[in-house]
């Protein structure tokens, strides 16, 4: 049986993403900015995982892979962060109770290890959340 954690994810911009958006959203520059979650050390000891492991972060929404990482505020303990982009979005609410904007903040999750599952590029995520077939 594979362990998990639950978390309370929130998200918001990052000057690294904001840096790696100008590059394109295609690049993998933008992927390591945006593709991550940063999570508190207690989490990452609760969940059995070394830093920059990739994960699963699964809400009631849809789920993704994601690279976990030190975060970089806190001590937070029992809440994730995952900028914006299309990484948050294939997880967070797609209620803009009439704003054109998601909440993208207190979406209950779980993140379990994903250790030999990839991160996708941001255009291969959209597509594949879209249904496209690539290949």
């Amino acid at each position: 049986m594979t362990k998990n954690i639950s978390l309370n994810l929130i998200s918001g911009r990052t000057i690294q993403q904001g840096v790696a958006i100008e590059g394109g959203k295609e690049k993998p520059l933008y992927r390591t900015a945006a593709g991550i979650i940063e999570m508190d050390e207690s989490d990452f000891k609760k969940l059995g995982a070394w830093k920059s492991t990739n994960v699963r972060v699964t809400s009631e929404y849809g789920s993704v892979i994601v690279k976990a990482v030190q975060t970089t505020q806190g001590p937070h303990p029992g809440l994730g962060f995952i900028p914006m982009g299309p990484w948050a979005n294939a997880i967070i609410n797609p209620n803009t109770y009439s704003t054109g904007m998601p909440t993208f903040k207190g979406v209950p999750v779980t993140v379990e290890v994903a250790m030999n599952e990839p991160i996708l590029l941001g255009i291969e995520l959209v597509q594949k959340l879209c249904g496209v077939k690539t290949e």
